[in-house]
């Protein structure tokens, strides 16, 4: 019964926390926001820590058991993210498809990388591209597909090349109106390919149609 209690408590925080982040971005209020940063998600996360919940292992066998695991590693991802840096699950699922193919790439089988995330770092685990083995550069290795996921939200959300997505998610946050399409046309800079935005809100589109059924 004591476990079971813990579980509706937390249950219970989290869905405060939600309802409090949705009347923070219709109303704004700076306080609500950062006392939901601060200690209903720290409160929620200890929680769940406590409980001994581990990340998920990404198994799949075709586009949409891919699509599946990537969006239960961004529940775990999330669970550790203050809700004004989540980012929303249908990006980070739509980028794994483009850049590991469904994770089917070279460095998503071998490398755990679903997002062909670089280092110029030699001191970290990577792997070299075939056409290009004497680069500066290499495709980092992570010792689970989770953690590349973990990683891209990290970098989404900290590097200075993406501040203009990070700006145009606190705007519509702030206004209430969440249009991931205008979000994700800031993360060109991710890829060489000029029409990655376009690919991008393609998968979008397509994974919509899963996740939403």
């Amino acid at each position: 019964m004591a476990i079971i209690t813990k579980i509706i408590t937390v249950v219970l925080l989290a869905a405060f926390s939600v309802a409090s982040y949705h009347y923070g971005t219709i109303n704004p209020n700076k306080h609500l926001m950062q006392q939901i940063k601060n200690d209903s998600v720290a409160q929620v996360q200890k929680e769940w820590e406590g409980y001994g919940f581990f990340e998920p292992e990404m198994i799949y066998s075709d586009r949409e058991s891919f699509i599946l695991s990537v969006n239960k590693c961004m529940s775990f991802v999330n669970l550790f993210t203050p809700p004004l840096e989540r980012i929303d699950r249908k990006i980070i699922i739509a980028m794994a498809v483009v850049e590991s193919g469904y994770g089917t790439s070279r460095f998503a089988i071998k490398g755990n990388n679903l997002f062909g995330i670089r280092t110029w770092d030699k001191g970290q685990a990577q792997m070299k591209p075939k056409e290009n083995p004497n680069a500066e550069w290499g495709v980092k290795t992570f010792i689970t597909k989770c953690q590349s996921v973990k990683e891209a939200v990290r970098i989404l959300n900290t590097l200075k090349v993406y501040e203009g997505f990070r700006q145009e998610r606190k705007e519509q946050q702030y206004q209430g109106v969440i249009d991931i399409n205008k979000q994700v046309e800031h993360l060109g800079p991710w890829s060489t390919n000029p029409n990655y935005v376009d690919l991008i809100q393609s998968k979008i589109n397509q994974i919509s149609l899963l996740l939403d059924n």
